[in-house]
């Protein structure tokens, strides 16, 4: 099996190359695809994925993965499904078995930095003066409900604890703690649910998922 995540950013491209292989086999390849923001993945998507439908081999699969930012998360999910049926694919969320699907769209809610808080430890592991006891604040506590954006809380505990006083390079802290994560003790659920879904599409398992 072969996968094609297609992304909104270099960060999430950097995270990406750490996370994937603790998710699949030895004998399972993969590639990821950054684009310059949500709306020149969202300009590009439908003719990239004529252009895959053209071509693509049945034992490669394509991911799209999002941040949700400030769309309305069921929304946006359509908006991508539109565009891969479309072009003539069959996703995940249409299938009517779990095993005949080669899109699956993903949404990162509210923004993949929302990832990063689910495993403190890679966090800690990355930053040591970030101390794992954060995630037991009520405002840390749920990684997908952080008020006032990911990213901005994110930068903001770790220029308290001395890091990047100058601003914090998003590709960086992306490279750097995905570097130490692990998929199985992530309690971000849109995480999760990303997670549930490759093992899905690798024929692993099936996903309940239809978010």
């Amino acid at each position: 099996m072969h996968i094609e995540f297609l992304v909104e950013e270099l960060s999430a491209e950097e995270a990406l190359r750490n996370i994937v292989p603790h998710m699949i086999s030895n004998a399972d390849t993969f590639d990821i695809h950054a684009h310059q923001g949500k709306t020149d993945l969202l300009e590009k998507l439908p003719g990239r994925l004529r252009g895959y439908k053209s071509w693509i081999p049945s034992d490669w699969r394509i991911v799209i993965l999002l941040d949700v930012d400030d769309d309305i998360c069921l929304t946006l999910k359509q908006k991508l499904e539109n565009i891969a049926c479309t072009a003539g694919f069959i996703t995940k969320s249409s299938a009517c078995s779990q095993m005949n699907f080669q899109v699956v769209n993903r949404i990162a809610i509210e923004e993949l930095e929302a990832w990063f808080f689910g495993d403190i430890t890679a966090v800690n592991a990355a930053y040591p003066r970030i101390s794992t006891n954060i995630v037991h604040k009520a405002k840390y506590r749920n990684p997908d409900a952080i008020l006032g954006g990911t990213w901005e809380a994110l930068e903001t505990i770790l220029q308290k604890a001395g890091y990047f006083k100058g601003g914090m390079p998003k590709t960086t802290v992306a490279r750097e703690i995905s570097t130490h994560m692990l998929p199985m003790r992530n309690i971000s659920h849109s995480f999760q649910v990303f997670y549930a879904d490759i093992i899905a599409l690798l024929g692993a398992c099936p996903s309940n998922s239809k978010l």
